[in-house]
């Protein structure tokens, strides 16, 4: 996608509508990263607002953050606990924190917003180098299977129609760079509004090689965060990375 920047998917109207955003498998994904975390420090990388920190930080394990887009901490900082959440600005592929932490963890494809293989090698590196010695790193993240099956590498699919507004999902699939180029646009009433998205996805078998150079090993990958086995079928793959 020609002159995109991957701040362009996280502004100010994006943060203020992330806010609000629920999958519906928060309580299990903050019940499997509690267990993982033992009695913690965690560090969560992408942040955003908060929709996984603050329940866990809830449980009593104390969270901290990294992020890009200075709109996700703002609104972060706006809700309940999150002025008790300590979160440094930057890239989570090289911003460096001050301690160790038992689970480092990177929900919901955000690895695959950094858009190379080098950059996401760094920041597998970077995890490690953030865990303590028994630390584990977990990785949620799509499996690129649907992504084969479009028609002509492509799709336009409606996701909200509304009285005074249309909002149109359109991606672009490239099969040999493994990456797609995706747009959401919104037509309402009171104009246009397009949220740019732009992802170098990887298979699970590139993650485990990742984390190898990285010096860890996989200890247990899941189909969901209740605990799903992993397998051909599954949408979702929850890795569990450790030294």
């Amino acid at each position: 996608m020609k002159n995109y920047n991957p701040a362009d998917s996280f502004d100010q109207v994006t943060a203020a509508q992330d806010v609000h955003f629920r999958r519906g498998d928060e309580e299990a994904a903050v019940r499997f990263l509690k267990q993982l975390a033992n009695e913690g420090p965690a560090l969560e990388l992408a942040i955003g607002t908060g929709r996984i920190a603050l329940p866990l930080a809830a449980t009593g394990i104390a969270v901290d953050g990294i992020d890009i887009s200075p709109h996700m901490i703002e609104q972060l900082r706006k809700r309940p606990g999150g002025e008790d959440i300590s979160v440094m600005m930057g890239s989570f592929v090289d911003t460096v924190m001050s301690r160790k932490y038992s689970l480092v963890y990177l929900v919901f494809n955000s690895l695959f917003n950094v858009l190379s293989q080098e950059e996401q090698i760094r920041c597998f590196e970077n995890a490690a180098a953030h865990l303590s010695d028994d630390g584990v790193f977990v990785v949620e993240a799509y499996t690129p299977a649907f992504l084969y099956r479009l028609q002509d590498n492509q799709y336009v699919q409606a996701e909200a129609i509304e009285v005074n507004a249309v909002r149109l999902d359109v991606l672009r699939h490239d099969a040999v760079g493994q990456s797609i180029a995706e747009n959401h646009v919104t037509f309402a009433a009171d104009g246009i509004r397009f949220n740019p998205v732009v992802q170098r996805y990887a298979w699970p078998a590139e993650l485990d090689l990742m984390a190898r150079i990285a010096g860890l090993h996989l200890r247990e990958r899941w189909g969901s965060w209740s605990g799903e086995p992993f397998n051909s079928a599954s949408d979702n793959c929850i890795s569990v990375y450790a030294r």
